[in-house]
């Protein structure tokens, strides 16, 4: 059971969180300064298109984008940093050192899913503080996102065979790998391999044996009776590591002896080779002995679509040790997520590129279920509608630079991604050509949409 509270975790020491930006983040707030432009600002974070074959994405990384937010700051050496680079202005410089984010968030629930174009979260806040908080913002939601939803399709896939989060080493950093470990079991997962995540976010470590611990010994049955020997009670013993099926045979052994002192085998482990055609093998080689108890565990090149391969296959596997593919989200490594003004200073604004045209306006979104309690389809609507028989998605989540509500516990946000899943049909669910959920804009937004086309169409900027 995971921990009910978790403490903030910033990327950077929090007087460094302000050079965490992209650097034209600062020339436009040095530009809004100077300006005089300190009007209130509101963006939105949405998904502009869905990543290759998924028709849903699970919110992660708000938490922690909210305390990076609540952090926001420039110590004496980040200023001095700037002023060496010749760009910045002293009255500026003076700015960034009494900076602090005083702005409010609207957000989604960690953990919801949500769909293309809609709000993940919204912030409003004087124009230099909302400018600057776009990049650390994209980087912990996106980046987190992703992973929950790639997690999630396991999980799915899976069909309730325990995941556990095998990705550290492979992860692009190491606080990749804590991330990784923290989406996963938001998605679904029941445990990770990485130690420092299982402490920090209370998910239950776990972990087997190296091909490296059996060639230290002389004999293969020499590494099983010395491990079982100290893990009496939680051996998984990994099969690959000269021939699966000699090795299995030596399991067998191992786990007789075990019964003979009180106690049971655990596990084998398979991480190379046809997973399908070896755990049929080593099921029967189990089986035959009585050791009908003991779980297959596979491991190595994993993701959604091998897990459903051999599940629906009937490969007779317990659990799945995923890593790599999932840990790098390999078949789709990003997405596109932006951070888009939709008001300033009064005025909604939007933009119209070909192909990234944003909706004005600060926005609520609102979900439909029908009568058996299955998602039915999204309104985006302006923050002032109400749209009856539909339950809004955005809450306050900080207000003046400070949380307006806990941050979700971790077992909280997991039990979210659940109740979706089970929620969504499962045509939008499909691993492959999923069909798109249907996401519609209230009339208020389409009456806004075309006010502001008609106003730039007429030569003003008024509404740009």
């Amino acid at each position: 059971m995971a921990s009910q509270t978790e403490q903030p975790y910033l990327p950077v020491p929090a007087g460094e969180l302000g050079l965490l930006t992209d650097f034209y983040e600062l020339t436009m707030a040095q530009s809004y300064f100077a300006e005089g432009m300190d009007g209130e600002a509101t963006f939105s974070l949405y998904v502009r298109e869905y990543p290759p074959d998924r028709g849903y994405m699970v919110a992660a990384g708000i938490d922690d984008a909210i305390d990076c937010l609540g952090a926001l700051s420039f110590d004496d050496a980040s200023v001095g940093y700037l002023r060496d680079t010749g760009v910045f202005t002293e009255e500026f410089l003076d700015y960034l050192r009494g900076f602090r984010f005083t702005g409010s968030v609207r957000a989604i629930p960690e953990g919801s899913l949500f769909f293309t174009d809609e709000p993940v979260l919204e912030v409003t806040a004087p124009v230099i503080a909302a400018q600057l908080a776009e990049t650390i913002i994209i980087n912990q939601v996106q980046y987190q996102s992703l992973l929950a939803t790639k997690s999630a399709r396991c999980v799915d896939a899976a069909e309730g065979r325990p995941l556990a989060d095998f990705a550290a080493r492979r992860t692009h950093g190491s606080e990749a790998s804590l991330r990784m470990a923290r989406a996963s079991y938001i998605a679904g997962f029941g445990a990770t391999s990485n130690v420092l995540a299982a402490r920090r976010y209370g998910i239950p470590p776990t972990g087997t044996m190296a091909h490296s611990y059996i060639t230290s010994f002389d004999d293969e049955a020499d590494a099983f009776r010395a491990y079982a020997r100290r893990f009496p009670d939680r051996s998984i013993l990994l099969l690959d590591t000269y021939d699966t099926i000699n090795a299995a045979h030596i399991a067998v052994d191992v786990a007789k002896d075990m019964e003979a002192d009180g106690h049971r085998l655990t596990g084998v482990r398979l991480d190379s080779g046809d997973f399908d055609d070896l755990s049929r093998q080593v099921r029967s080689i189990l089986d035959d002995a009585g050791l009908d108890y003991v779980r297959i565990v596979a491991s190595g090149g994993l993701d959604e679509y091998e897990l459903e391969r051999l599940i629906r296959g009937g490969a007779p596997i317990d659990m799945f040790g995923v890593g790599t593919r999932v840990g790098v989200s390999a078949d789709a490594p990003y997405c596109d997520m932006v951070y888009k003004m939709v008001c300033y200073d009064g005025r909604p604004v939007m933009k119209l590129s070909a192909g990234k045209s944003s909706l004005p306006g600060g926005k609520q979104v609102f979900r439909h279920y029908d009568g058996e309690g299955m998602m039915a389809g999204d309104v985006i609507a302006l923050d002032h509608e109400a749209i009856d028989s539909a339950e809004p998605l955005l809450q306050l989540v900080m207000s003046d630079g400070r949380r307006a509500i806990p941050a979700s516990p971790i077992d909280s946000a997991r039990q979210r991604v659940a109740d979706g899943l089970a929620a969504l049909p499962e045509e939008h669910r499909k691993l492959r050509a999923p069909d798109r959920y249907p996401v519609s804009t209230s009339a208020g937004v389409q009456r806004l949409d075309a006010e502001i086309r008609d106003t730039i169409s007429s030569g003003s900027s008024q509404g740009v």
